[in-house]
Formats: C-alpha cells, sequence, structure tokens
C-alpha cells in the first residue's frame, strides 16, 4: 500500500531526480535538509546525489538505520533496502569526504553507524542488486585500505590525518575476504576512518584466522558474535577464547554445531564446562544464546545457571535434551523472560509433554517466537499443543516444519492460531498424506520434495482460506522446505559449497590412506 509523503519530501524528490541539478546546488542547502535529501535520494536510488550527499555531509553523525527508518515526512522504512548502487555510493561518499576537502574545520562528522541495514529475503529496490553484510564488510576494508594508501603517496591536505570517524559496522568474514578485513582492523589506528566492530560473523575460516581477527575487533566493545558454518570450533577452543579474551558488553552469541559434542564427559571436560559457564556468567549482557547441534544431555544446568541475566533468546534445537534439562529450563529464572525458544529436534509429546505445558505457561506472557521442528509432533498431539499455546498471546511467529501432520491436523491447528491476536508469520510442514505411504521422520533431503505437489497447493489454499475467513490476512504462512531465509549463507553460499566439498575431499583422502595402511 502506499504511504503517504509530506510536501518536504515530495519537494525533496523532486530537487535529488535531478542528479546533475542536485549536485550542483547542494552548496547553498540547509544542513538540516541533508537527511530528507539522503532519503529521497535512497528511494530513487540516485546514487550520484547520495555520493555527494556523504562527501559533505554538514552534521556530527550519520546513522543509516535512522535516517532509512520511519520518519514524520515519510514513514516508509527503507533500512531493508540493501540497494547496491545506494551503498556503494554511500562508501565512497564517506572515503572521498575525507579526501576532497580544503577545510577541515568545517568537518563535524564524528559517527557513521551501518548497523540499522536489514538484509532480507523480497529486495524492492529498483536495481535489484543487492550489497549483504559480506559485501559491505568486504566494500569497507578496501576502501580502508585504498585510503591509506593514497593519503600516503600523494601530497594530499595534511587536514586529511586529523579527520577520525567512528563507522560502526556489523562484520561478516570468511575465508574470502579474511585479507582484506584483516589489514584493514590492523591499520585502524593510521585510517581517519576507523571500523568499530558492533557484531562478529564468521563462517568458513580456519581456527587460527579466527583467533587472530576477533582480537584486532576490539572484543571489549563487541555487542554480538556468531561463529556458524565452518568453523571447527570445539569446547577446549571455546575455553581459550573465553580464558584468553573478555566481552564485557556482548549481548548476543551463536556458537557452530558440535561445539559440545561429547558422548561421555570426562572429569576434564566437567571442569571445561563449569568454566565455560562461569566465563558466559561474566558477560553480564549476555541474553541471547544459540548453540544447536550439540550433545548437552543433563548438562543444560551446568551452562547456564552461572549466567546473571535472563536469556531472551535460546536455542537448543538438536541438543539432546532429558527430562532434568527441561525441568531445568522450566523453573529457572529464564523462563520468564524467553522471548525466543527453539527447541526443535526433541520429541516434546512423547518424552517430557508436562514439562513442556508448564515451560510455555511460564514463559506465555513474554514469548514470540517458537520453533518446534522435526518434534515427531503427531495428529494425536494437536490437543495438547492447543492447549499449550493458548496462554501465548504474544507469540508472532510459530514454526513446525518437519512434523507429520496429516492435512486434517493442519486445519485444526491453523483454525486455533487465528485467535492468536500478534501471530504474524507461521512455517507449517508438507502435511504427511502428500508424501507417499510409509515415509518416516524426520524426511531426509533426498525424499523432501518428493510429495504430491498438487495436493499441497490445495491444502495450502484451504489453511489460507482458514486465516481469510478469520480475517487474519495478516498472517504470513509457508513451507520453505530447506529451512529459513539466512541472508548470510544466501550470500555465500557458493564459497559455504566449495568449503564442503573440500572437507569431504579431505575426509575420503583420509578415509582411503587409512584403508590403504589396512591392507
Amino acid at each position: 500500500k502506499a504511504t503517504m509523503k509530506s510536501l518536504r519530501f515530495i519537494s525533496a524528490e523532486a530537487f535529488v531526480s535531478n542528479a546533475e541539478f542536485a549536485r550542483k546546488s547542494l552548496g547553498g542547502v540547509a544542513h538540516n535538509l541533508f537527511p530528507l535529501l539522503f532519503k529521497a535520494s535512497y528511494l530513487l536510488e540516485q546514487g550520484e546525489v547520495i555520493h555527494d550527499l556523504l562527501e559533505n555531509w554538514p552534521l556530527v553523525d550519520f546513522n543509516m538505520g535512522k535516517l532509512l527508518g520511519t520518519t514524520v515526512d515519510y514513514q516508509e522504512d527503507l533500512s531493508c533496502r540493501t540497494c547496491s548502487v545506494c551503498l556503494e555510493s554511500c562508501l565512497t561518499g564517506l572515503r572521498d569526504y575525507v579526501l576532497n576537502h580544503p577545510s577541515p574545520y568545517v568537518k563535524r562528522l564524528k559517527v557513521v553507524d551501518l548497523t540499522g541495514i536489514k538484509d532480507v529475503e523480497v529486495q524492492f529496490c529498483e536495481c535489484k542488486k543487492t550489497m549483504g553484510r559480506w559485501a559491505r564488510t568486504q566494500l569497507l576494508s578496501k576502501l580502508c585500505l585504498e585510503l591509506l594508501v593514497y593519503l600516503q603517496q600523494t601530497q594530499c591536505n595534511p587536514g586529511a590525518f586529523e579527520i577520525s570517524v567512528d563507522v560502526l559496522i556489523d562484520l561478516f568474514v570468511t575465508e574470502r575476504n579474511y585479507e582484506v578485513v584483516m589489514q584493514a582492523l590492523l591499520k585502524k589506528c593510521c585510517c581517519p576512518l576507523k571500523i568499530c566492530c558492533v557484531s562478529f560473523r564468521s563462517d568458513n575460516l580456519d581456527l587460527q584466522k579466527f583467533f587472530y581477527i576477533i582480537k584486532l575487533t576490539d572484543p571489549s566493545s563487541l555487542r554480538k558474535l556468531e561463529i556458524v558454518h565452518n568453523v571447527r570450533l570445539e569446547m577446549e577452543h571455546l575455553e581459550i577464547l573465553f580464558n584468553s579474551i573478555h566481552f564485557p558488553l556482548l549481548m548476543s552469541l551463536t556458537l557452530p554445531a558440535r561445539t559440545f559434542n561429547v558422548q561421555r564427559f570426562t572429569a576434564t571436560e566437567e571442569r571445561m564446562l563449569t568454566n565455560i559457564g562461569e566465563k558466559m556468567g561474566e558477560m553480564m549482557q549476555l541474553t541471547e544464546l544459540s548453540m544447536p547441534f550439540s550433545i548437552l544431555t543433563g548438562r543444560i544446568q551446568k551452562l547456564l545457571s552461572p549466567l546473571k541475566t535472563p536469556l531472551k533468546m535460546l536455542d537448543v534445537s538438536n541438543c539432546s535434551l532429558n527430562h532434568a534439562d527441561m525441568a531445568y529450563l522450566a523453573n529457572s529464572f529464564h523462563v520468564n523472560h524467553l522471548e525466543a525458544l527453539d527447541l526443535s529436534g526433541h520429541k516434546i509429546f512423547d518424552l517430557y509433554p508436562s514439562i513442556f505445558f508448564k515451560l510455555l505457561s511460564h514463559s506465555s506472557s513474554v514469548l514470540r517466537s517458537l520453533t518446534l521442528e522435526d518434534c515427531n509432533i503427531q495428529d494425536t498431539h494437536v490437543n495438547m499443543l492447543i492447549l499449550g499455546l493458548s496462554p501465548c498471546q504474544k507469540l508472532q511467529e510459530f514454526k513446525f516444519l518437519g512434523n507429520p501432520l496429516s492435512s486434517q491436523a493442519l486445519k485444526d491447528l491453523f483454525t486455533f492460531l487465528c485467535e492468536l491476536p500478534m501471530l504474524k508469520n507461521v512455517e507449517f510442514p508438507v502435511p504427511r498424506d502428500c508424501y507417499p505411504i510409509g515415509i518416516t521422520y524426520p524426511i531426509d533431503d533426498a525424499s523432501l520434495c518428493r510429495f504430491d505437489h498438487q495436493k499441497y497447493e490445495s491444502v495450502a489454499e484451504d489453511l489460507n482460506l482458514i486465516l481469510l475467513q478469520a480475517n487474519r490476512e495478516d498472517v504470513k504462512a509457508s513451507t520453505p522446505l530447506f529451512g529459513s531465509y539466512d541472508a548470510a549463507v544466501q550470500e555465500t553460499n557458493n564459497e559455504l559449497g566449495a568449503y564442503l566439498i573440500k572437507s569431504f575431499k579431505e575426509t575420503l583422502e583420509k578415509f582411503t590412506t587409512s584403508l590403504n595402511k589396512m591392507s
């Protein structure tokens, strides 16, 4: 739907739509109009105007999220438009801000905040070319290094070195951009544009390189740390990380799959786990913790009880939790604060239904997102599930892919879901009766797409009709077969694939060598 624009905004659009005129006239524009012109230029994808606005930015700060967010003149939030043309123009304009001015005393810019940009699946920008988090990390690092080389080689204005602008950014480092980011962080103190890492994500990276670069990011100001795919971080490495580096402001921690991958804990491993728990307890701001696909049977209390701050987000999907773990969660001080919970991969209704009910009822006043994928939820469990979800009136998102539910059970569940007033997003499984008889759950990747697509479409239509008849067009229902959208994976999937093939090849070579030795 169209968003109302103020007369000021319409005038700003008219002004920037003629790029040549706008660029010539910027010198005569009042400083307080720059934010308005920036949003109008971003909407119209006027790259050259955006570049010049940044190059001449007259204010003390430039906060991307605020400038593109809901404003009085134009309510639409543009912060999820990661338009390549616009973002590249911003960053090159920033570089030229340092280079192209004879008089440094009018330069007031101190902070540039790029952290408000949101990477989303569907892009609305005209050019349809996006610049994701990885590419932003790469470009900013490259520009900082180019800037240094240029300043050292040419007889430029000495005032350029007196400029100091903190550039707040969410860094995303993989093997492919490691070198340029590492160099930029290493030379940060000499560069007028200073990369300030607010959140750090690492995929496909050698462990030694990860340890080196994380120290360069200034961990004392890091808010979010995500170590996700193909970083071989195990429990002993995590202990070394926490013992050698302090993260006093860390609010969110994501660990890679199988960080805790111990079938039988020895005394040494128990001590390690205790130490890791204590170190997390020292992170006074920590409220989000994600540790999927680890074996944490009977160990949840040891890890979480030292935490001083209640968790708002917890992902313990596929962590082999037992009765004691669930009982601890349901009775811990975290439960009344949990806004997002992922218990995927646990047969909750077979193993601990009453404790799960207790957990839901205790967190119901704040719970916004619940994920129960591959939990073996069957038709016979639907009434229990409805009973458990009934108090969760704040629930905005419910994901339950991979459960063996029939079309009828899904219809019953959707009829109930219409009653949750805040619900916005539902991810539901392909109904069991769309698959061949005898299919076993969890369904392997090879069989995942082998269902009756026509029948599925018909059921999906019925489910959407249930929402429609209850006046709930605001609820988006979908079946992303291979899981929810991950912008970071999407952006680096070629590298991820190459890394996986390399790992597979290495494993095969080791296996062949072992066989040859045996024979």
